[in-house]
This record gives structure tokens, sequence and C-alpha cells, in this order.
């Protein structure tokens, strides 16, 4: 509850710009806190090279209060996915501390902090395209497994934007096994969801898709 009245506070002042000489009131720092967080979930999009880097603070701080409000609706990082729907790993979405603390970094002056505190660079990987991947089960819409398969991923290939769409594996027992959840997915993302463990699929199970969708079951046909 107090996590829900402290994200719905930082919203209400989403749209109070930082002024040139901010009061600081607040102990988080760029150094510290913030740089962890986008080596984790910025990077690998807004490094060096891209068109909006954001690998230093003089990059960062013009930005501040635009990074706060798309963090806050989600729209960055793009994962495209509903968090928690499905175990996904890694799941490049923001968790709701990730996203408190940088919200409140900006609310509170977005300060830089002490630079001995930096992170060590580290070189980033850019996902795995679908392009790359191989052995997997091109399903549209619903597709019911002719014999056993071992899936680790679900790879959307849709023409258009996704809205909303839920894909999930109905096994024979009538048991329900969630896979991904698409929100908001863009397909020049090209993402890939793999799962943290590998899923055995029956014979049987119905792979199913709540919008039409044209995707594909990550994995391999299981021996008999």
């Amino acid at each position: 509850m107090k996590r829900f009245l402290l994200l719905a506070g930082l919203l209400a002042l989403s749209t109070v710009p930082l002024a040139a000489h901010d009061i600081i009131t607040t102990k988080l720092t760029y150094t510290r806190d913030i740089t962890r967080i986008f080596e984790h979930r910025c990077i690998s999009c807004h490094g060096v090279h891209a068109s909006v880097p954001l690998t230093s603070y003089e990059q960062v701080r013009p930005w501040a209060v635009a990074i706060k409000e798309q963090v806050l609706t989600r729209e960055m990082p793009p994962w495209g996915a509903v968090k928690g729907f499905g175990d996904l790993f890694p799941d490049d979405a923001l968790t709701q501390d990730e996203m408190l603390i940088i919200a409140a970094w900006v609310v509170g002056g977005a300060p830089r902090g002490n630079p001995a505190l930096l992170p060590a660079i580290t070189k980033s990987t850019a996902p795995l395209s679908y392009d790359q991947v191989s052995g997997a089960l091109v399903v549209s819409t619903r597709r019911v497994l002719t014999k056993p398969f071992i899936a680790t991923g679900v790879i959307p290939r849709p023409e258009k934007p996704v809205e909303s769409a839920r894909i999930i594996a109905r096994l024979p027992n009538g048991r329900i096994e969630p896979l991904v959840w698409l929100y908001h997915y863009d397909p020049k993302w090209q993402r890939v969801f793999r799962f943290r463990k590998p899923l055995s699929l029956p014979r049987g199970t119905q792979i199913e898709a709540t919008t039409p969708l044209h995707y594909q079951l990550e994995g391999r046909a299981k021996a008999p």
C-alpha cells in the first residue's frame, strides 16, 4: 500500500518540470543508484552510438522528466509484455522498485552524486533477434501439438503492432500454462521471450492466442 501511494504521488508530480537549479530533496544519486538500473535495462538500446545516448549524467540530465514519465507509464524500456505472466528470463521490464527509484530521483532534483561511485563500464550484449532462432514451431493463433514438445520460448511474428494478446498452453488435463502476454508490442523489436525453465508439453496440448496472431513456439520435438 505504501508503494502504491508513493507511486500515485509521483504520477501526480509527473508534469512538474525540473528547474535550472533544482533544490535537492533526495539521497538518491545518478552515480550510485541510477547508473546501475540504466546499465541493466537501458544501455543495450541507448548506448554511446544511439540516437539518444544515456551513458553519462550530461546525457541523461536533460531527459530526466521525460524518462520519468515514460518509465512510470512503462513505455520505456519497451519490453512489450505484461510482467509476471509466464516465467520469462531475462525479464527486461523495470521492477516496481526500479520505477520508484528513477521517479524519486527525478522529483528530488536529479542529483549527480560522487563520480567515484560510478560502476565499471561493461560491454552490453544486444538481445537475440528472432531471425537467429531455429527449431521453432509455427503457430497461427491456435495449434494442437501432435507430438510432445519441449518449449523454450515464444517468438512473436505479428504483421502490425499488438495492443494486447495472451498466449497460453492448454494441456490435455485442462491445466493452463501462461506463456506470454504481449502488450503494446511492436514487430520491429523482433523480441524472443524465453522461459526461465523449458516447458514439457504433452501431445494434445493446444497453443493459443486470445487474438489472431502469428507467432512461433521455440524449442524441439520430444522423443516419444
